[in-house]
């Protein structure tokens, strides 16, 4: 597990921003069951995660004028139990973090992995989920 010193600041970004925790499979399972749509960032402390995933994400919430109904993160490498559970819902997709997906009344509906993360621009990333937003969010 990784220190809090490193992670808090980390899940702060978006804790601060109305990012709810997902701290324990009751959590997640909870959040997953809520109609609407839920997004679910699964936080990490690489820098992909910090230079363009975190701000993508904010970026694309706070300039989508359609959003979802449920904002949820939870932090690899630290909440173990519920990342975990949050894993189990995206099969068949292999673990990985940072990754960004969205859940339409507990479904998977959109999902991207790290290697779609890596390379790109928070802008670039903002500009998938606004399109998908526009999408699935009422």
């Amino acid at each position: 597990m990784y220190p809090a010193e490193i992670v808090i600041p980390m899940k702060e970004e978006l804790t601060e921003n109305g990012f709810k925790e997902l701290l324990s499979e009751n959590d997640v399972e909870n959040a997953l069951s809520e109609k609407g749509t839920t997004l679910v960032m699964i936080n990490s402390v690489c820098g992909c995660g910090g230079s363009t995933a975190r701000p993508g994400v904010l970026m694309a919430v706070m300039n989508s004028e359609k959003k979802p109904d449920h904002l949820t993160t939870s932090f690899a490498g630290f909440d173990v139990e519920a990342v975990h559970k949050v894993r189990e819902h995206l099969m068949p997709f292999p673990p990985s973090s940072p990754s960004i997906a969205l859940f339409k009344d507990g479904a998977l509906v959109h999902f991207l992995e790290r290697h779609q993360i890596e390379g790109k621009t928070a802008q670039m990333i903002a500009n998938n989920l606004i399109s998908v937003f526009a999408q699935y969010c009422n």
